[in-house]
């Protein structure tokens, strides 16, 4: 079996964060284990409070991780202080790790800050440049390259920008737009991946499912493309069954690819 990182924060609801990642690595046939970098409070109605790790502790957990089991990807969530990101960069760098997959979390679908503003900085300038792929819906696609985005020509741009400053892959996540679920890529080239906007609110934890899913297939082997083809096939499938929890942005159904299992004797 495959092994897999999450480096994020845990969401209390289950949804998203570090919860979303385990089931969708395990989904996706792929055993995952976990760094810590924020505890949050929060429900499908929105987020009441973050509690961040300290630097100490979060260099504990990934020298915990390395020096016993290496992974052969890893997703990174929400690290939200400038501090957390440089000891994350730091052992990723001194650990040589590979198929590293950055989901830029800034803001939750809520709407809650999940990064602090001078954090954005260490975030592009520390972990973009030794990911493989980063990740950005289109807010995040806005902050990260400086520019308006209102049509399909500008996410190719952004995208182009933040390759040639970082060296990283970017796909442009076009969820956030009006009238598609189109997300753009591009590693040198430019390759649309074209989907279905599903008809439904309960979209909690999209990013941190499709970018787990993506960092799965990349451990398993498949190239980028690949795997983010089979990333966007996973997530509109959790996401057709509506499983519709909560009062609020309900989450998606991690679980709907796996069978139902008889455990009685």
């Amino acid at each position: 079996m495959k092994i897999a990182l999450t480096i994020a924060g845990s969401d209390s609801s289950g949804g998203a964060g570090i919860q979303a990642d385990l089931k969708t690595f395990l989904a996706n046939g792929v055993y995952c284990m976990s760094a810590i970098t924020a505890l949050t409070a929060q429900n499908t109605c929105g987020v009441r409070s973050v509690m961040n790790s300290t630097p100490e502790f979060l260099c504990d957990q990934l020298d915990a991780i390395f020096e016993d089991i290496e992974p052969d990807a890893i997703k990174i969530g929400m690290v939200s202080s400038a501090e957390l990101i440089d000891v994350t960069a730091a052992k990723l760098k001194f650990r040589k790790a590979k198929n590293i997959v950055v989901d830029p979390v800034m803001i939750a679908t809520s709407g809650a800050r999940l990064i602090e503003e001078d954090a954005v900085k260490t975030l592009q300038e520390k972990l973009f440049p030794l990911a493989k792929i980063i990740t950005p819906n289109l807010p995040e696609l806005e902050k990260i390259s400086a520019e308006k985005i209102s049509s399909p020509n500008d996410m190719e741009h952004a995208a182009q920008k933040i390759f040639e400053q970082y060296g990283c892959a970017v796909l442009a996540k076009g969820g956030h737009g009006q009238n598609d679920a189109n997300d753009y890529l591009f590693d040198g080239t430019g390759s649309w991946f074209y989907g279905r906007r599903i008809d439904t609110q309960n979209t909690h934890g999209t990013g941190c499912t499709l970018s787990s899913a993506i960092a799965a297939n990349l451990a398993k082997g498949y190239d980028l493309k690949n795997s983010v083809g089979r990333a966007k096939s996973y997530l509109t499938g959790a996401l057709s069954t509506d499983l519709n929890l909560g009062k609020g942005c309900g989450p998606l159904n991690h679980g709907f690819n796996l069978r139902d299992a008889d455990f009685n004797d």
